[in-house]
């Protein structure tokens, strides 16, 4: 078994301006780094340029986030709810991409209204079946998220959201580490 840290893409979907993603990324991205055994690396598409249509070469923005994605072990998606799904940018990001999911485990965090982006999420979970990803059954979810969080950022509720984080990494480690390890051995065709 390789022993080497898992590499964890946490990737903020949203990017509209005066977005709520960070707050809660910036969260879970701090639990993930105290969590042992993850080497971090946040890709946040409000500073890249995704193209929403996919035709031609990909342009740089795709270029400078597709070898993070391929190098990444496992995943999580920190996703608003828009109109009942995720952000166009988080679809763009993902479909400009097709062999750096492959064989990877994906968790989600998802915040917004009533739902919490809950919606948002099965909606992901159908996306990344076709991707062949494994998507780990713990979620986060911030209902009313910008409630939930102090003016600095941190989760009023701290015990039970860190709890939930650290389930929701454990889950995805295990996952990482057996997909990791299976990669190594057999490269997975798709």
């Amino acid at each position: 078994m390789n022993t080497k840290p898992l590499r964890l893409a946490v990737i903020v979907g949203s990017t509209r301006e005066g977005r709520f993603g960070p707050v809660v990324a910036d969260w879970f991205a701090e639990r993930a780094r105290v969590h042992s055994g993850l080497d971090v690396d946040v890709i946040d598409l409000a500073e890249v340029d995704i193209p929403l249509v996919l035709s031609g070469e990909p342009n740089a923005g795709v270029a400078a986030i597709t070898p993070r994605l391929a190098a990444a072990d496992a995943f999580v998606v920190v996703t608003p709810e828009y109109n009942h799904s995720y952000p166009a940018s988080l679809k763009a990001a993902i479909d400009w991409h097709f062999t750096q999911w492959q064989g990877k485990p994906v968790g989600f965090v998802s915040y917004g209204g009533l739902s919490g982006g809950l919606r948002a999420v099965e909606h992901l979970r159908q996306v990344f079946a076709e991707l062949h990803t494994v998507t780990v059954r713990e979620t986060i979810s911030f209902h009313m998220a910008w409630e939930k969080f102090d003016k600095d950022g941190a989760p009023l509720d701290g015990p039970t959201v860190n709890g939930a984080a650290k389930r929701l990494l454990d889950q995805l480690m295990w996952w990482g580490h057996a997909l990791r390890d299976a990669r190594e051995k057999i490269p997975y065709a798709a």
